[in-house]
């Protein structure tokens, strides 16, 4: 299980902040749909599960050969099961996950998240930004290797973990439900994004 003290770069949740601004000097790099993804993780006592969603839109801003901001739209329904072979099984995982217990598509189809800074510590480069799940809005920092070139912008980041209960997605948290612990889901989840731009 993906316990607190395992978690991967364990981002905590903040209020949202003011998305970083740009001048008319940013060269704007727009995100490659295809090749951007958010690979998800999550995990209960008995195993885990893991998958992808899809960007549908988005851009980073570079301004002296640095990245300086940049907006992403993630279609929630896009989401995916990698680790379940059986068509019916995955199906049915796939579903609950868009449903009201998790990430409601029928309501909220798309997340976003808005970058408000990138900062150099500890000998890494670290990204804030406003993530966006279920129409609330939290800001969040994780560890990245961004790479900026004339022609095109990479953004990889290392694996980070959320607390899901922050965005309102409490089914089966031990938090808020009284469950044995084999029936609990972990609040943890982890992510890791990849983004791919071109000017």
């Amino acid at each position: 299980m993906v316990g607190c003290k395992d978690a991967k770069n364990k981002t905590e949740a903040s209020e949202a902040e003011e998305v970083a601004k740009t001048t008319g000097e940013a060269v704007v790099y727009k995100a490659d749909a295809d090749g951007s993804t958010l690979a998800w993780k999550g995990a209960k006592l008995t195993g885990t599960h893991n998958g992808t969603i899809k960007m549908s839109d988005g851009s980073f801003s570079v301004q002296d050969g640095k990245l300086v901001g940049g907006n992403f739209i993630v279609d929630m329904n896009s989401i995916t099961v990698l680790d379940i072979e059986d068509a019916e099984k995955n199906g049915n995982l796939t579903g609950h996950l868009k449903s009201e217990d998790f990430f409601d598509v029928e309501n909220h189809g798309s997340s976003a998240f808005a970058i408000t800074g990138v900062e150099e510590k500890d000998g890494k480069t670290f990204v804030k930004g406003n993530l966006t799940v279920k129409n609330i809005k939290k800001n969040i920092e994780f560890p990245a290797v961004i790479t900026v070139s004339d022609t095109e912008v990479s953004l990889k980041s290392e694996p980070f973990t959320i607390d899901r209960t922050e965005w309102d997605i409490k089914y089966k948290s031990g938090k808020f439900a009284d469950l044995a612990k084999d029936k609990l889901i972990e609040d943890n989840i982890e992510l890791q994004v990849e983004v791919k731009a071109s000017k």
